[in-house]
């Protein structure tokens, strides 16, 4: 991938993602998996997750995303280039002083990040999260928030993929000047949802309910 300055991608983000085409016949934008340090695993999902959500998406939203995910850093410039970004770990998360600030770069300019909670991720993020919005705090959004009713209706929030505790789903953003920039699913694990079914072997009804949960964060993040 052609590496273009981190200040010109970041001036051009919002335009670029005004420009994202959902009837182009060839890949028009690519997502990424983010790769973190502090030794969480990050590559959790890897093989199956976002692929198969962005298989979903193609055929249910008429997008055009590349099929393959890329990887992207926290601290990369390379970040600028993808409209959505998606996080998941059971483990430590750490960001430093320069990947803080190119994170939040990333979201105040147009970019989104979904974080998915695999189990045990929440009090390392949390904080991490902190120190890029120091401003903000995580608020749990209403079942009436449009991310719940984009082309797929869930009235009642998350769907519930994996048990974890056992207590409900919850759905968090940070809303930054009015936009949520930034949506976490806990006690959720969508991510595990949108795996192949020899992974987890979630039933198809999870399966489906994973990945419809999914495309409407897509839908909402290229649309918002």
């Amino acid at each position: 991938m052609k590496r273009v300055n981190s200040k010109k991608i970041f001036i051009a983000l919002p335009i670029i993602f005004l420009f994202l085409s959902f009837q182009s016949p060839e890949p028009s934008v690519k997502i990424a998996l983010l790769k973190y340090n502090g030794g969480g695993d990050w590559y959790a999902n890897l093989e199956t997750s976002l692929r198969n959500l962005i298989s979903f998406c193609n055929q249910n939203l008429n997008t055009t995303i590349a099929p393959q995910q890329a990887i992207v850093e926290v601290g990369s410039a390379e970040l600028f280039n993808f409209p959505f970004v998606h996080m998941t770990g059971h483990g430590n998360v750490v960001f430093n002083v320069q990947e803080t600030q190119n994170l939040r770069n990333y979201l105040i300019g147009g970019g989104f990040l979904h974080i998915s909670d695999n189990y045990g991720i929440d009090k390392f993020i949390r904080p991490q999260m902190k120190k890029v919005f120091p401003e903000l705090e995580f608020v749990e959004l209403p079942f009436s928030h449009p991310i719940y009713h984009q082309k797929f209706d869930f009235p009642n929030g998350l769907p519930k993929v994996h048990e974890h505790d056992g207590t409900p789903a919850q759905g968090f953003g940070l809303i930054y000047n009015g936009r949520l920039v930034c949506f976490y699913d806990y006690e959720c694990d969508l991510g595990d949802g949108w795996e192949d079914y020899e992974v987890h072997k979630d039933s198809p009804e999870i399966h489906q309910k994973a990945l419809k949960m999914g495309a409407n964060i897509i839908d909402y993040a290229f649309k918002n």
